[in-house]
């Protein structure tokens, strides 16, 4: 269950985040351009220059599965490694979860210090994960971008290619913001 609001509030957000980017409500959002708004650099395992190259290999290839994109802390500053093997509507909706704990200021619940580098790595509890997971399909596509792709009548699969989404991402935010329920008894009415 969330606090009270934070529906609504998250939902602002979104449009705040575009808004701050010159997108339109509707608009798709590239949460790329959002990290760098954020001042929030992003790189793949490849991209880790400090990380053994045997390390590397196994997470870009044989632990591909195992991970999907973590939030790394030092001091003030923060780092998002995504999985770069995944394709680009996971790696879309796992860095808007990323950045959305971010943005929510979520405290991790564990935290795991490497000694040597001073670098955080962060696990949150599930009421910070349902946050996040919420806040995240809100930034991808928010109410307004719902409401457009059913006025425009995309297809899901059209609407999950110019939003760059999955179709369960897309199914979700249909169903959790209650657009298809709302459409659906404004047309009973006229």
């Amino acid at each position: 269950m969330f606090r009270r609001g934070f529906k609504s509030w998250a939902e602002e957000i979104a449009l705040r985040v575009r808004h701050k980017l010159s997108l339109q409500p509707e608009a798709p959002l590239d949460p790329c351009r959002l990290a760098e708004l954020l001042s929030i650099p992003v790189v793949g395992p490849d991209e880790l220059g400090e990380l053994p190259a045997d390390c590397k290999h196994r997470l870009a290839h044989e632990h591909s599965d195992s991970w999907s994109a973590i939030a790394v802390a030092s001091g003030k500053h923060h780092l998002i490694v995504i999985n770069t093997s995944h394709a680009v509507t996971r790696r879309n909706s796992d860095l808007a979860h990323e950045l959305a704990h971010l943005i929510l200021g979520h405290e991790p619940s564990m935290m795991f210090v490497s000694p040597a580098s001073e670098t955080a790595l962060r696990t949150h509890n599930k009421e910070q994960e349902d946050e996040a997971n919420w806040l995240a399909g809100c930034l991808l596509l928010p109410r307004e971008a719902l409401l457009s792709i059913r006025r425009r009548r995309l297809t899901d699969e059209n609407a999950c290619r110019e939003y760059s989404v999955s179709p369960a991402m897309l199914r979700f935010r249909l169903n959790a913001s209650g657009v298809d329920i709302q459409l659906r008894r404004g047309k009973r009415r006229t």
